[in-house]
C-alpha cells in the first residue's frame, strides 16, 4: 500500500514531516475549524492535534488516516511529497509535426483525461483520424481549421469547438501559428500527442 511507503519516508525526511504537519494545521484552519472541531471529526483529543500540529508528538500512521478522512483529503494527498520539481511545465518541441505541447495535467492530476495547451504551425494534415470519445478545444490565439469529415470550420480566438471524435478529423492553422487548449480523453492524447506520451 502506498500510504505505508510514504509513512514510512516522513519518518526519514524531516521535511515532510514538517509539511504534513504544515497541511494539517493549514486545511483546518482554511475550513475555520478549531483544534476542537477536528478532534471531533476525527476522533482524537485536541491535545493529540495540538501536539502533532505543533511538532511535539511523533506521527503515526493510525492518527494520520482520522485525520485526512476528517478534512476530506486522502492519505496520499496528505503525506505525498512537497518537491517542486513539477512546478514548471516544460514545452515538447515537434517541429516535424508542427506542433509544441505543454501537458498541463500531469501525475494524478486528471485521471483519465488530459488538458494540453498546443500551438501549432501546420497546416491541416491530409489525414484524418477517428477514435472513441469526444475532443474539446479552445483556440487562444490565431485561427484553427478544424477539418471534421468533408467540412472545414474556422475557430478564432476566443471561440471553442466539442464534437465526436467518431468524426474522422484533423486541425492545423489558417495563416500563422495558433494556440489552443484541449481536454483530450486517453483515445485523444494518443491521437493528438503521439504514442510517446
Amino acid at each position: 500500500m502506498r500510504e505505508w511507503h510514504k509513512v514510512l519516508r516522513m519518518k526519514q525526511d524531516g521535511d515532510l514531516d514538517t509539511l504534513v504537519r504544515q497541511r494539517i494545521r493549514g486545511l483546518r484552519t482554511a475550513r475555520g475549524w478549531s483544534l476542537d472541531e477536528l478532534a471531533a471529526r476525527s476522533y482524537l483529543s485536541p491535545s493529540t492535534l495540538s501536539r502533532i500540529e505543533t511538532g511535539h508528538r511523533r506521527i503515526a500512521l493510525d492518527q494520520l488516516t482520522p485525520i485526512a478522512r476528517a478534512l476530506g483529503i486522502t492519505l496520499d494527498q496528505l503525506v505525498e511529497a512537497g518537491g517542486d520539481d513539477d512546478v514548471v511545465i516544460r514545452p515538447h518541441h515537434e517541429p516535424e509535426r508542427g506542433i509544441t505541447t505543454w501537458l498541463l495535467s500531469q501525475g494524478d492530476a486528471a485521471p483519465r483525461m488530459t488538458v494540453a495547451k498546443l500551438r501549432i504551425t501546420r497546416p491541416v494534415p491530409a489525414d484524418l483520424r477517428v477514435h472513441p470519445g469526444r475532443d474539446w478545444f479552445t483556440v487562444l490565439s490565431g485561427t484553427v481549421l478544424l477539418r471534421l469529415g468533408e467540412r472545414t470550420i474556422r475557430v478564432e480566438a476566443g471561440e471553442a469547438a466539442e464534437f465526436s471524435t467518431m468524426v474522422p478529423h484533423a486541425f492545423g492553422v489558417d495563416r500563422g501559428p495558433a494556440e489552443m487548449l484541449c481536454i483530450l480523453d486517453h483515445d485523444g492524447e494518443r491521437t493528438h500527442l503521439g504514442p510517446e506520451r
